[in-house]
């Protein structure tokens, strides 16, 4: 399982690019598992819904399945930051690549997706030039960048070379590797 990251502001394009990108590997016959990281308060329930009046009734857990889906929802006890690993744990083994939107303070490797301001306002903060875990920028507009990037420059609105440039780079996605890897430089 290859896993990458696609982290940046609310309204810099994460959700299409990674909408593309799984597009794209799918189409290359490559099996596709995503995670997206979402604001506290989201729910996919429906009031009136079977599944919505279990919860509230107060089931923990509610496990919604047919013959061509499932879909688990689970009420946490207290508020708190999930962890993305334990959220990976839980996704078939099997699958050639997780896409991951969100999650930017996680080990995982992340492209930093930056969008040009419109004229006028100013630009975002970025978090490359400190941030070790940020492997690419993908950018609609690279000379406004805020600073020079040390990592490869990606094309926002080209979501095929973003493909080419991750299966280029397939290693360094293993995630089993990328644990690896992360327990030796904590022991």
């Amino acid at each position: 399982m290859r896993v990458v990251a696609f982290a940046g502001y609310s309204g810099s394009g994460k959700t299409t690019l990674v909408e593309q990108v799984i597009a794209l590997l799918v189409a290359q016959g490559l099996r596709v598992s995503a995670i997206k990281h979402a604001h506290h308060g989201f729910d996919m329930d429906r009031p009136g819904k079977d599944s919505w009046r279990h919860r509230q009734a107060g089931a923990r857990e509610v496990l919604v399945a047919s013959d061509q889906r499932m879909a688990l929802l689970r009420e946490f006890g207290e508020a708190g930051a999930p962890d993305v690993h334990g959220l990976l744990a839980r996704l078939d083994p099997q699958v050639d690549w997780v896409l991951v939107e969100g999650f930017k303070a996680s080990s995982l490797p992340r492209v930093e997706v930056w969008r040009a301001p419109p004229a006028g306002q100013a630009a975002r903060a970025v978090h490359y030039p400190e941030d070790a875990g940020i492997v690419a920028v993908a950018t609609d507009a690279p000379t406004r960048l805020p600073h020079p990037p040390a990592q490869p420059v990606l094309d926002l609105n080209v979501p095929q070379d973003v493909v080419q440039w991750l299966l280029q780079h397939a290693d360094r996605f293993d995630y089993r590797a990328g644990i690896a890897r992360a327990h030796q430089l904590e022991a």
